[in-house]
């Protein structure tokens, strides 16, 4: 396997903070590759916090620096990540209160 080719096997994550209350947009908490993109999946399943892979969304979050804002070109595609959490999120407190 070349570089370029190695570049693009190892694994990616960011981690994304949206407070509605206080925050205008969300913003990166973690990010990291490799090793540390393996932790924050880890820690994100550990707290059952919904993951969505989207190799293209990773890039240009990974450009950012902590605790920086989204950018709003990407606001559409986090939005989307945002509802599908939220619905995640009712269907579980849903499925909790019929036990």
């Amino acid at each position: 396997m070349d570089s370029k080719e190695e570049r693009k096997s190892i694994k990616k994550a960011v981690a994304l903070r949206y407070l509605p209350e206080t925050d205008r947009a969300p913003k990166v908490t973690a990010k990291g590759s490799g090793k540390v993109a393996q932790k924050i999946i880890e820690l994100a399943q550990k707290h059952g916090i919904p993951i969505e892979e989207d190799p293209a969304l990773v890039q240009i979050l990974s450009q950012l620096d902590f605790y920086q804002e989204i950018p709003p070109s990407v606001y559409v595609v986090v939005a989307e990540i945002l509802a599908f959490i939220y619905s995640m999120n009712n269907r579980w407190c849903n499925l909790k209160r019929k036990e």
